[in-house]
């Protein structure tokens, strides 16, 4: 397998872009899928630094492009199969349980959520796969609601390669300027916890006034 020419001066030496630049360097294809499958059953392991620096690395000829985008599809298909499994052996009924034991919420909450899945699974696992976050987490509903395991390997592969794509062609395009890439879907992902914990504050808000408002109509 050929190394980074030279060992490049920009070859990251540490932290999560070492590791995955050092997996490329040493495996290739194979080490930028290994490092994306890794990517999507730990999400904090970041897509926007292994998928531009793969992108770099077939820039200076470590792989081919087009095995640069295959095997970090197939990376992501792997690693969203296993937690599309580890959804599907927890179940529904598991899950209701769970649910039913959590402080402020509903049954009726879970219900709701179902049937949303139920409607609006397909587009969910399929643009859900390019949304920073999301994209590893949105598997675990899909195995719990059972999905059939064509569509959503159908729906996974073409998510994944659209986002994949995206971000090895800009690290491709970028060169030793792959960072960049980083920088911007950076500010994406924080946009999307930021979201997140905003509608989840709203939620918690909303639920314990109503809480409130029944307590005292109890003692009415």
């Amino acid at each position: 397998m050929t190394p980074f020419p030279t060992a490049l001066a920009q070859q990251p030496a540490g932290g999560i872009a070492g590791w995955a630049a050092g997996l490329v360097d040493t495996l290739g294809g194979p080490g930028a899928g290994l490092a994306i499958a890794l990517e999507n059953l730990f999400p904090p392991l970041p897509s926007e630094v292994i998928l531009p620096l793969t992108g770099f690395a077939a820039g200076q000829g470590v792989l081919s492009l087009s095995a640069a985008l295959f095997w970090t599809t197939l990376g992501s298909v792997v690693g969203a199969l296993a937690l599309y499994g580890i959804g599907a052996l927890y179940g529904r009924e598991r899950m209701h349980a769970l649910w039913a034991r959590l402080p402020l919420v509903k049954v009726a909450d879970l219900e709701r959520t179902e049937e949303w899945f139920r409607r609006h699974g397909t587009k969910a696992v399929l643009l859900g796969r390019m949304v920073p976050i999301f994209r590893s987490l949105i598997s675990v509903p899909a195995g719990v609601e059972r999905m059939p395991v064509p569509l959503f390997l159908l729906l996974t592969t073409v998510g994944s390669l659209v986002w994949n794509s995206v971000l090895v062609l800009a690290g491709y395009a970028l060169g030793d300027r792959w960072e960049l890439v980083e920088a911007y879907v950076g500010v994406a992902s924080k946009a999307v916890v930021a979201l997140v914990l905003v509608a989840g504050a709203a939620w918690l808000t909303v639920r314990l006034r109503s809480r409130g408002a029944e307590a005292r109509h109890r003692r009415s």
